[in-house]
């Protein structure tokens, strides 16, 4: 920077000044705005604690289903649909979790004190509550963790990633109490990573880069490293940093646009921006800001959920201007879907 534009800056005033040097987030439209009609217990610890919430539908009474969450400072926890805490499991730096069927992983993470390792459970539909299984090690120190079931073998797979920008894919096996994983995939996606969705009905890997946007990759491990991509957080993309937790519900994809405070919308097939929402404050619960993880089902899960629920983490959890330990808040589906057809 040369002397003279250094001195004509000194001269403006500090707002304007601020404003030369400090990028603004892109503008968005206007979007919707729905309430939670459940938030659960705050997690243990304090600060930045929470992250990623995993729905898991009972396979016989879906009123009976739970979320599954994380405490990546050193807890797993198990809520049932009115928040209430029926499990914490210590040790687990789980920073993302994810599931199929009764099968539960988290990414042990190692940022947070964990050893970057995959930890896997089973859940029991009886107890709803989790056995951990064993660790599988990961190359690539897990961070992020989405799981995949094929729907041309039937295999299960997982994608640990991380802030490096690497990937792999694993082949997961549980027979009993006994998990075998193979290796089938490693590759660098660029910059820091974290969110992912794979999607069991079409075979795609959606893989949130956080300061960039989120990529569409194939799922299966003969799948390479070509990629399209679904929005971006650059000019004419929907998208504030950090792009975070990605899910998807009957026809509608969901991605975390933290910056923002809000949520994108889009369509499943063809890919098409649908708008965006808001998790705002309402009676039964206050709003979800600065948000990582989020899922969604469009399962009936009962009274509660009827239509399916979407659950966000709240990074501020607490009524305006207070702030205590943070949850994850329950949106009933339909308040969403409404808004976009």
């Amino acid at each position: 920077m040369s002397a003279t534009v250094s001195a004509r800056r000194a001269a403006l005033p500090a707002a304007v000044l601020a404003a030369l040097l400090i990028p603004s987030a892109p503008a968005h439209a206007a979007g919707a705005s729905v309430t939670a009609t459940v938030e659960t217990a705050p997690v243990s610890h304090s600060g930045d604690a929470a992250d990623d919430p995993a729905i898991w539908v009972h396979p016989t009474d879906p009123a009976k289903s739970v979320v599954i969450g994380t405490d990546k400072k050193g807890a797993l926890e198990v809520y049932d649909l009115a928040g209430a805490r029926i499990q914490r499991i210590t040790g687990d730096y789980g920073n993302n979790v994810d599931l199929r069927g009764n099968i539960v992983v988290s990414a042990d993470d190692e940022a947070a004190g964990g050893n970057g390792a995959m930890h896997v459970y089973r859940i029991d539909p009886g107890t709803r509550k989790l056995t951990r299984l064993g660790d599988v090690p990961t190359e690539v120190t897990a961070h992020g963790i989405c799981l995949y079931t094929s729907p041309a073998s039937g295999r299960l797979y997982a994608f640990p990633n991380s802030t490096s920008g690497r990937v792999e894919q694993w082949e997961l096996a549980v027979s009993g109490n006994s998990v075998t994983a193979t290796s089938v995939r490693l590759w660098d996606a660029g910059s820091a990573v974290e969110g992912c969705y794979a999607d069991d009905t079409t075979g795609r890997l959606y893989l949130g880069e956080e300061d960039v946007g989120v990529w569409v990759y194939g799922a299966e491990p003969t799948a390479g490293t070509g990629r399209t991509k679904l929005d971006s957080t650059g000019s004419g993309g929907h998208i504030t940093a950090d792009t975070e937790g990605i899910a998807a519900a009957g026809n509608r994809i969901f991605v975390s646009s933290q910056g923002s405070n809000d949520f994108t919308v889009y369509d499943r097939t063809t890919h098409a921006y649908l708008g965006r929402f808001s998790v705002a404050n309402g009676t039964a619960a206050d709003d979800c800001e600065d948000t990582d993880g989020i899922d969604a089902t469009a399962a009936d899960l009962g009274p509660a959920f009827p239509q399916g629920v979407f659950v966000c983490q709240d990074g501020s959890n607490g009524s305006p201007g207070t702030s205590g330990n943070q949850n994850f808040k329950f949106v009933p589906l339909q308040r969403i879907t409404a808004n976009f057809g």
